[in-house]
């Protein structure tokens, strides 16, 4: 972190506010800082975190609206891909073989942290390789930028990305980095494992305690974070994810849009599903819709299935998550053979 910023979060704004001031006009567009909306923010944030007003306007002062965030967040391919396309961004040769890659320069590290922590390796690969591709693609958007845009100019969910903003301040002054250097997703996500402010404030690990959690570079921190999150979601130790399930026919089910730990095994197959499990009738299940090309196909979530939604909240991703799990423990226990 640079000794600007750590001042400027510090309370040392007149630094900032004189290179405000003095920014050629007309340069790149910046929030209007006299907006009751953010006038409002300022002071509620003050009063929140201790952060001094004049050094959060002096940082505010620096963000800049993007339109290209507004544009990307209205449409998540999660939302708007059928699932058979959606898949097929995910279960790719080079994502797989990156994926078994990656776990064999980590082996011991993930064997660790899924014995420690009880979440299987593969769940943990497989989540870096549907976020960051194993940590290659973290974002290209500054995340000061990209939650100042969400958190003023997108009211569908502007309270939710205002407090992201705020801890964001806070994270700043923890694990002192620059604020105004980091770079995320369009929805201000960090690092490898793509985690919002608040879920490092809550989740993640300084495994070494150095002073900081490093979700860039400490595959340490990373893994035992992603499984640390997954814990205390809910994750429980040996139980199945997802499996198949047999339809007589394509139909529509009501039931299978609720992205909740509604029904019960037994539930879903009194409405005529087939599924192959051992798990007593009583265990909470979800109906989980899997478009495919030319059809309709369905699979049965269990409660470790409704633990990744929380990561992401979509049933397309989780499913992709589990799939890529699958098919990186499939790859690993039977190896090609060699040509």
């Amino acid at each position: 972190m640079t000794r600007r910023t750590l001042l400027l979060l510090a309370l040392a704004a007149p630094l900032l506010t004189a290179t405000a001031a003095t920014r050629p006009a007309g340069t790149r567009p910046h929030f209007d800082l006299s907006r009751a909306e953010i006038r409002d923010f300022i002071v509620q944030a003050a009063a929140r975190t201790g952060l001094a007003r004049d050094a959060i306007e002096a940082l505010l002062a620096q963000a800049e609206p993007q339109a290209s965030i507004l544009e990307a967040i209205s449409r998540p391919a999660e939302a708007v891909l059928p699932w058979w396309q959606y898949r097929e961004r995910f279960l790719t040769a080079r994502r797989i073989d990156s994926g078994l890659a990656f776990w064999a320069a980590h082996d011991t590290l993930l064997a660790r942290v899924a014995a420690e922590r009880g979440v299987p390796a593969e769940y943990l690969v497989a989540i870096l390789g549907v976020e960051t591709a194993y940590g290659r693609n973290t974002g290209r958007y500054r995340v000061l930028d990209a939650l100042a845009t969400l958190g003023f100019d997108f009211p569908a969910r502007s309270a939710y990305f205002r407090g992201e903003l705020e801890e964001f301040l806070l994270l700043a002054k923890e694990d002192a980095f620059d604020p105004l250097a980091v770079r995320g997703s369009y929805a201000g996500a960090i690092g490898a494992p793509q985690f919002m402010p608040s879920s490092i404030r809550r989740y993640a690990v300084d495994v070494a305690g150095k002073g900081r959690r490093d979700l860039w570079n400490d595959w340490d921190d990373v893994l035992a974070s992603v499984a640390n999150f997954l814990l205390a979601q809910g994750w429980k130790p040996g139980e199945p994810v997802m499996v198949e399930a047999g339809s007589p026919a394509d139909r529509d089910d009501p039931l299978a849009f609720r992205l909740e730990i509604g029904d019960t095994l037994g539930g879903i197959r009194g409405r005529g599903y087939v599924v192959d499990s051992t798990l007593p009738d009583a265990t909470p299940a979800l109906l989980v819709p899997a478009e495919q090309a030319d059809s309709m196909s369905w699979r049965v979530g269990f409660t470790n299935f409704y633990v990744i939604t929380r990561y992401n909240r979509s049933p397309r991703y989780a499913m992709a998550v589990h799939d890529l799990a699958q098919a990186l423990r499939s790859r690993r226990d039977t190896p090609e053979p060699s040509a």
